[in-house]
């Protein structure tokens, strides 16, 4: 038996349908398009209506024809081993011609569209949070350099916690526990062309501005108890006492008696020359 590309010669010689016609009929039963079977094989759709009209020229041969004519089966519920059969005693089990040009074309699955990678975008999301945390409390701990503040013995703000080591013989650690009255060597000793204003705390804490004549700010911290300091300037120096009835007060040497009543706010100033409240 001769085997040609045209239709006509693949139908079998019995009034039964041919291949085509059942696959055809099947998915027609089966309430499917030509594009639905397509689809869902992903045979091209001039492919299946060539096969459903029984041209298996398109295949590129038999192992191709056998391929599509299974998995065209299945897709309309068929069971595809007699149509195999009669595909196989149609061609008397051998492989179609190929055509000089060859028309089949691999098909191609097309791949899904990428759906978002959320799992790269919450780490990214995490690394970039953690990151700005790091830098805020990296940086957060840092003072614009306009708001530093400096004792007037030279030492930071932030460390009234431990004696300065360039602290004035005034700071040092055998007088820090009570602002007992200077003795008068000691107030030889200060100079006379500045005002110096010592501050201690000897029962309990107290929060504490000291500023020079030029508004420069020279303290802003907490006092703890028994702590004390010494501010120095040419002209003024200008106090704010959160628990005024908490701070001794000595100036030029002397100490300032006063009726401050605790957890008072007091506002005070001292210049050169003998104690007095500016």
């Amino acid at each position: 038996m001769s085997i040609g590309n045209s239709p006509a010669e693949e139908r079998p010689s019995d009034d039964g349908p041919s291949l085509g016609e059942t696959l055809r009929q099947a998915r027609a039963k089966a309430g499917l398009r030509v594009e639905d079977v397509s689809a869902s094989t992903r045979i091209r759709v001039p492919l299946v209506q060539a096969i459903e009209n029984d041209d298996f020229s398109q295949c590129g041969g038999t192992v191709y024809a056998r391929g599509h004519l299974r998995a065209l089966a299945r897709a309309v519920g068929l069971d595809p081993e007699p149509l195999l059969a009669r595909y196989d005693a149609l061609h008397d089990g051998g492989p179609l011609p190929t055509p000089a040009a060859p028309l089949f074309e691999a098909e191609r699955i097309r791949p899904d569209r990428r759906r978002p990678n959320w799992t790269a975008a919450m780490v990214a999301a995490i690394v970039a949070v953690v990151a700005f945390v790091g830098f805020t409390v990296a940086s957060g701990g840092d003072e614009p350099a306009g708001t530093k503040r400096h004792a007037a013995e030279g030492a930071p703000a932030g460390d009234s916690a431990k004696p300065s080591p360039s602290a004035s013989p005034s700071t040092s650690p055998s007088r820090s526990t009570s602002p007992a009255n200077p003795s008068e060597s000691a107030v030889a000793a200060l100079p006379a062309d500045k005002v110096t204003v010592k501050l201690a705390v000897p029962e309990r804490r107290s929060w504490v501005s000291v500023k020079d004549h030029t508004g420069r700010s020279l303290f802003d911290g907490v006092l703890e108890q028994g702590q004390h300091k010494t501010f120095t300037d040419d002209e003024q120096v200008d106090l704010v006492l959160g628990d005024a009835g908490a701070v001794r007060v000595c100036v030029n040497g002397k100490a300032i008696a006063d009726t401050f009543r605790p957890g008072q706010v007091q506002r005070l100033s001292y210049t050169k020359g003998d104690p007095s409240e500016g």
